[in-house]
């Protein structure tokens, strides 16, 4: 267990929330795929991040579930435990020593280990990518901060059903103090 100072966390990049057609599909996700690729392509050349898959897994019967969600899952189930649904896209896929971290909720820090891990392995920033803006990802790095995490968000790694969606958490998120930049910016600040 090596200590790193930053974490890359890639949230929900599953099939049912990616692939067009799918049950949770959120409508900019697939797009961000190659950036997302990119990113962690960087970060596992860089070998001083700690990469985190943070993914959401329903149990068939939707008793995990958020009451607010229940109705819809009912009709159209999606990302339940053990269905190809579930599994992250190919061209993110964990490798050995990547965690894996299962959330019951949107943020990846509600009821699971990624803060032991974290603090643990001694990391102060955060690195976010994935889906979905109003949801998961906007959840995460509220609790992050909350937690004195230093969070940065990949806004070309991040996605929502629209890009109005978008840029609205990401004005809130700057507004809570997350630094939100595109992975450019981000790659040339970290070669600085």
């Amino acid at each position: 267990m090596n200590s790193c100072e930053t974490a890359l966390l890639i949230i929900d990049m599953q099939r049912d929330f990616v692939m067009a057609g799918s049950p949770l599909c959120v409508a900019g996700a697939a797009a961000t795929v190659p950036a997302i690729a990119a990113l962690l392509e960087c970060c596992r050349h860089d070998g001083n991040i700690a990469i985190f898959h943070v993914i959401r897994e329903y149990d068939p019967s939707g008793i995990d579930l958020e009451r607010s969600r229940l109705q819809q899952f009912q009709g159209v189930p999606g990302a339940v435990r053990g269905t190809p649904g579930a599994e992250i896209v190919p061209e993110l896929r964990p490798l050995p020593g990547e965690m894996v971290i299962v959330k019951p909720r949107y943020s990846a820090f509600f009821h699971t280990r990624l803060d032991l891990c974290l603090r643990r392995l001694g990391v102060d920033a955060l690195l976010i990518a994935g889906t979905q803006y109003p949801n998961c990802i906007r959840a995460t790095v509220t609790d992050a901060l909350s937690l004195d995490y230093r969070v940065t968000v990949l806004s070309d790694c991040c996605s929502a059903q629209t890009p109005e969606i978008a840029e609205a958490n990401l004005t809130d998120m700057r507004n809570l103090g997350a630094r939100c930049v595109t992975l450019a910016a981000w790659r040339a600040g970290a070669e600085e």
